[in-house]
């Protein structure tokens, strides 16, 4: 199952961190922190979600 999360994160947390910029973007703030501060939140919440759906997916 970990094999299948892994590969969950790397689609999630590039969708995660794309919105992420996108918001961060459209609210004004361009800057380099914010725009990072906002991949990196995207990045950390793919996780647990990665995992979440992965087990999903092995239940069914």
């Amino acid at each position: 199952m970990i094999r299948l999360a892994t590969l969950l994160f790397s689609l999630i947390s590039t969708a995660f961190a794309g919105t992420g910029i996108i918001v961060v973007l459209s609210a004004g703030l361009i800057s380099f922190p914010a725009i990072l501060g906002a991949a990196g939140v995207g990045c950390i919440l793919a996780a647990p979600v990665s995992w979440l759906v992965a087990q999903r997916l092995y239940q069914q």
